[in-house]
């Protein structure tokens, strides 16, 4: 719990990048095949929640020792 606490802004942007990236690979997506990362809708919800992960983690505050 108190991890979750400290990490609110990451697991947040973790949880809605790997949303977002089902959802575009859901409605969006490549018919094809031939796209490595919107072809298959693992490698969109990884890739999603990492970069949502990445995103949100630039707004937290850093502590001061």
């Amino acid at each position: 719990m108190n991890f979750l606490k400290k990490n609110i802004l990451l697991v947040m942007g973790v949880s809605l990048g790997a949303l977002a990236g089902f959802l575009y690979w859901k409605f969006i997506g490549c018919s094809s095949g031939t796209c490595a990362i919107t072809s298959n809708p693992y490698n969109s919800t990884i890739y999603g929640a990492a970069m949502g992960g990445l995103l949100f983690s630039i707004f937290q505050q850093k502590k001061s020792a």
